[in-house]
């Protein structure tokens, strides 16, 4: 691989610093050329810590998108600012990388898959917990069939208290929702991959507006502001999948709850189940007796990756990067992506009218 692609970020936030930036950082194929923050400041100690030596600055990515000598684009911007953003870099000739969930609606989401495709370009959404070792152990036995037909699946992202303090998080016209979009949507990713299901029927959902408005509260990242806490404080959705499957799935910043955890997933098929509460943990029956083992992913790396001390944060960059050089579709596809936006959108929807949506087959 001797192309090395010119790099811009958009949104020099938190997401931004603590995932793109130094996962790219690391790649070999990539640099980083230019960023763009609507705080000019942000946009600097960026550039300072990441960039090239002559990394351009901008506050107006519409300036960025001018320049013809970037290939790619990581947009890490609010929820309410990907399509638009994603639209106008793929209609500028450069392949797109952006932030979870692909869209504040699935309208907006549609426009960019339409985009990706009217363009050319490469679009994929970060997804990254595909990219962890238990994942990826877990697709592999799924795509060999060694838990049968998979009929059943939870999708996983609790939080006991863990309501984001910063940024727009409880802002529900800029991100279209709280912990459900937020990291909700990881967890429901997660499943629907493990699956290969991405044909949903119907849909049932509830939300709750239940702790966000206490004083003082407890929380891992000091109490929130009860008048800026306009989302809900967790979601569930029953979700029916056309060929029967059914996928539960649970999301919470705040919830009384002894055992939580995120962007886990849980899988019952015919020849066997896993989950990820503890570890990898796979059951079954086998010889007329059940068993239970717990997969042990440190003991000498994963076989299909080189390099142990690789996270999913660098592998998910390292493997957007080699599907543009080497024009193979990313493992996050947009149509994919696009799914799970439908989804969650129609459980705000169902929470909203308390009657189900069901989905065109």
């Amino acid at each position: 691989m001797s192309k090395v692609l010119n790099i811009a970020i958009v949104g020099c936030g938190g997401i931004a610093k603590g995932k793109h930036m130094p996962s790219l950082s690391k790649q070999s194929q990539g640099r980083m050329v230019a960023f763009c923050d609507i705080v000019k400041e942000r946009a600097e100690e960026a550039a300072a810590e990441f960039g090239v030596e002559d990394a351009k600055v901008y506050t107006d990515y519409h300036e960025l998108l001018k320049d013809e000598s970037i290939d790619v684009v990581h947009v890490c911007t609010p929820n309410d600012s990907h399509s638009v953003i994603t639209v106008a870099a793929l209609e500028a000739g450069k392949h797109v990388m952006c932030e979870k969930p692909m869209a504040k609606t699935s309208e907006q989401a549609k426009a960019m898959l339409e985009a990706a495709q009217r363009t050319g370009k490469k679009l994929s959404i970060a997804y990254q917990n595909r990219f962890r070792s238990d994942s990826q152990y877990l697709k592999q036995m799924c795509e060999d069939g060694e838990l049968g037909d998979i009929y059943f699946g939870k999708a996983i992202a609790l939080r006991r208290r863990a309501v984001p303090t910063w940024g727009v998080f409880l802002d529900e016209e800029k991100q279209g929702g709280g912990p459900l979009i937020d990291i909700g949507t990881h967890a429901l990713d997660l499943t629907l991959w493990l699956m290969d299901n991405y044909k949903p029927k119907s849909v049932m959902g509830s939300t709750f507006h239940k702790l966000g408005q206490r004083e003082n509260a407890a929380n891992a990242f000091g109490p929130w502001d009860p008048e800026q806490f306009k989302v809900e404080d967790s979601a569930f959705g029953f979700i029916t999948m056309q060929n029967g499957a059914t996928i539960i799935i649970e999301s919470s910043w705040a919830l009384n709850v002894a055992e939580f955890g995120e962007a886990k997933s849980l899988l019952c098929g015919t020849e066997g189940g896993a989950d990820m509460q503890d570890g990898l943990r796979i059951n079954g029956e086998k010889r007329s007796r059940l068993y239970e083992t717990k997969v042990d992913l440190d003991a000498g790396g994963v076989a299909f990756y080189s390099g142990s001390a690789e996270n999913e944060a660098d592998r998910e960059a390292r493997m957007w990067l080699e599907a543009i050089i080497e024009d193979k579709e990313p493992v996050v596809k947009p149509e994919q992506a696009l799914v799970v936006t439908q989804i969650l959108e129609a459980i705000y929807e169902s929470a909203q009218t308390g009657k189900a949506v069901y989905f065109e087959s």
